[in-house]
């Protein structure tokens, strides 16, 4: 609880000014990913995408600019001989 920020607005006046909502306003919610949170006029305007939509869109961006990570050969050789091992064992296909 923020005692101190009720203390400092006191009764009738607002969060807006005080530090604390400042300091969190930027971090304080959550932006779905997938989910739009216009109003119906300007998610018809912006193209009226589904989530289903939107979602595809960011896999697709996903893949399209995905760039291999640098990794050290003796850990890439490592990775590499245990899926071997674990395909041998009858692991799941993997394409």
């Amino acid at each position: 609880l923020a005692l101190g920020e009720l203390e400092e607005v006191g009764p009738g006046g607002h969060f807006f000014g005080s530090q604390r909502t400042i300091d969190t306003v930027e971090t304080a919610f959550y932006r779905p990913l997938v989910s739009s949170t216009q109003n119906y006029g300007a998610w018809v305007e912006a193209g009226g995408k589904s989530a289903a939509e939107r979602a595809t869109g960011i896999w697709q961006e996903a893949l399209a600019t995905y760039q291999k990570p640098a990794i050290d050969p003796a850990t890439e050789e490592q990775l590499a001989a245990f899926v071997a091992k674990r395909k041998e064992q009858g692991g799941a296909p993997i394409e």
